[in-house]
C-alpha cells in the first residue's frame, strides 16, 4: 500500500511484473518511484496501471508514470472520457456531512488530462495476479470499479468502500442508492482481504465485516428514501 496524506494505491507484484491499482495525486510520481525501489523492484517493471475511478487522487500520477516507463493505463469506459479530460468530473450528491470532508479534497492537486490506452468492461479478466476481473461498481461515479483476485481472496474497492475508523459505504457518491448496490454486490464476493482507496485494508473476518457494513448501508439508503430516520 502506498499511502498519500489523501487516499492511497496498492502494488501488485507477479514475479517481476508490477500492477499499480490508481496512481495518487499529481505530482507524486518521484515518491512512487522511490517507494518501489525501497522495495528493491524497478518502476520500468510498471506494466499497468488501473484506475478504479476518474477522481483526482486517484488519477493524477498516472500519465507521468505511464510517460516515464511505458506502462498501459486503464479504466472503466464510462470514466475514461473524464480521466482524459474529453468531460468534467461528474459532481456528486452531497450529504450535509460530507461538504467539509469534499471541501478537504478539493486541496488535492487537480489531476491532468491523462491518456486511457485501455477502457474496460464488467467481468474483464486481466492478465495479473493470476487473473484480475473487473467488477463494475458504479454510484461513487458511473465508471467506478473494483479488482478482484479470486484466487488469492484480494479485491480492490475502489472509493465505493471506505475503510476510515470503520468500514462503510463510501463518501461522494454520484448515484448514492447505486453505490449501495455496488457495495452489496463486492461484498457478495466475499474476500478474505479488502484494499480501500481510503482506510486501511481489511485483513480479519473480512467477508463477515464487509457484509454487514454493505447490509447496514442498505437498510439507511432504504430508511431515508422511506422518510423514516436513519439508524447507526
Amino acid at each position: 500500500m502506498l499511502r498519500f496524506p489523501i487516499g492511497q494505491a496498492y502494488l501488485w507484484r507477479d514475479g517481476e511484473a508490477l500492477t499499480l491499482i490508481d496512481a495518487g495525486h499529481a505530482g507524486s510520481a518521484d515518491a512512487i518511484e522511490g517507494a518501489i525501489r525501497s522495495l528493491g523492484l524497478l518502476p520500468e517493471r510498471i506494466e499497468r496501471i488501473v484506475l478504479t475511478h476518474c477522481h483526482r487522487d486517484h488519477v493524477g500520477a498516472a500519465g507521468e508514470l505511464a510517460a516515464r516507463w511505458g506502462a498501459e493505463v486503464l479504466a472503466h469506459g464510462l470514466d475514461a472520457p473524464v480521466v482524459r479530460g474529453e468531460l468534467s468530473v461528474p459532481e456528486p450528491v452531497l450529504l450535509d456531512w460530507e461538504l467539509p470532508l469534499y471541501a478537504h479534497g478539493l486541496t488535492v492537486p487537480e489531476a491532468p488530462p491523462t491518456r486511457v490506452d485501455r477502457e474496460l468492461t464488467d467481468g474483464e479478466v486481466l492478465p495479473f495476479g493470476d487473473g484480475a476481473v473487473v467488477v463494475h461498481a458504479p454510484g461513487h461515479t458511473p465508471g467506478s470499479i473494483g479488482i478482484h483476485l479470486p484466487a488469492h481472496g484480494v479485491l480492490f474497492t475502489g472509493d465505493c468502500v471506505a475503510g476510515v475508523v470503520q468500514v462503510m459505504l463510501g463518501v461522494f457518491n454520484v448515484d448514492r442508492a447505486q453505490a449501495v448496490e455496488s457495495m452489496l454486490r463486492l461484498a457478495a464476493l466475499a474476500p478474505s482481504v479488502a484494499c480501500f482507496g481510503h482506510g486501511d485494508p481489511l485483513t480479519s473476518d473480512t467477508a463477515a465485516v464487509l457484509l454487514a457494513a454493505a447490509e447496514a448501508a442498505a437498510k439507511a439508503e432504504t430508511e431515508t428514501e422511506s422518510g423514516a430516520t436513519p439508524t447507526a
